[in-house]
């Protein structure tokens, strides 16, 4: 088992992927993997991605993972069910990915959420061998989330300290340039596409050593032209379609998550 004492750099990991028998992610939609939809209609993902890369790295093919995230999670409730049955699972490596839904709350404190990120982070060291802290993506590009660029860089500051304290491999999104163009985001343009979740899972793996053929910075190909009015159509459609349920579902205090449970609540062999 991978022990936090190994690692030597937070932004990599010096043991190689290999070495990983048993895995455990948690957070909110983004590991969940909404925007990647799979052929049975549950989502894949980043964290489901990297888990077979994970495993095709190991000699024998063999991984146990467990995917504990549910979309539309605030962090309090994600140390409340999800870190408990991680540390109880004691894997080889946990992916931890929270706190962004708390941010794009109005009034949050970045420092605040950190520290609470912290408390969470000292509990899943003690259990697991390696806990992965991934960063907040950069919203430059994202209209509806722009004005929050400051308060997410905030937390990251407080993220990287974190690890740093821990002995955390870091997954940095906020510098992963190509989910910058707009493919690499789903119709609703707050959740990853396939693509988007894909590059992701690539970069994760390389902070684990893992050796993958894909680049996740590779560049997108030319886009094809889009007129004024093609913009504004897609406006148009996407605030009826995503923005204006999203904002019912805040107003009623509702969550995309409510009735929704665990996908994969156990360490099962992926296939």
């Amino acid at each position: 088992m991978l022990r936090v004492a190994e690692v030597k750099n937070p932004d990599t990991l010096s043991t190689p992927g290999a070495a990983i028998a048993s895995y455990a992610a948690i957070g909110d939609s983004f590991t969940e993997g909404v925007g990647d939809p799979g052929a049975d209609g549950t989502y894949v993902g980043w964290a489901d991605r990297l888990a077979v890369m994970l495993a095709d790295h190991r000699p024998d093919g063999e991984l146990r993972y467990a995917n504990l995230a549910v979309r539309g999670r605030l962090l309090d409730r994600i140390v409340a069910e999800q870190v408990p049955r991680a540390v109880e699972l004691a894997p080889d490596l946990v992916t931890f990915c929270a706190g962004g839904n708390d941010i794009l709350r109005p009034g949050t404190d970045p420092d605040d959420v950190a520290q609470r990120f912290e408390a969470a982070v000292a509990a899943l060291t003690r259990a697991s061998g390696t806990v992965l802290v991934a960063t907040g993506f950069d919203t430059r590009g994202v209209p509806v989330l722009r004005h929050l660029r400051g308060k997410i860089a905030t937390y990251n500051a407080h993220l990287r300290a974190v690890a740093d304290r821990y002995g955390c491999p870091v997954l940095d999104l906020w510098s992963l340039r190509s989910v910058q163009d707009r493919r690499a985001w789903s119709e609703d343009r707050l959740h990853l596409s396939a693509d988007g979740h894909r590059r992701v899972a690539l970069r994760a793996a390389r902070v684990l050593g893992v050796t993958v053929s894909g680049d996740p910075d590779e560049p997108w190909p030319p886009q094809e032209f889009r007129t004024s009015a093609d913009v504004r159509r897609d406006n148009i459609h996407w605030a009826r379609e995503h923005l204006v349920p999203w904002i019912g579902r805040r107003l009623r205090g509702e969550s995309s998550g409510d009735r929704v449970s665990a996908k994969r609540p156990d360490l099962l062999p992926v296939r």
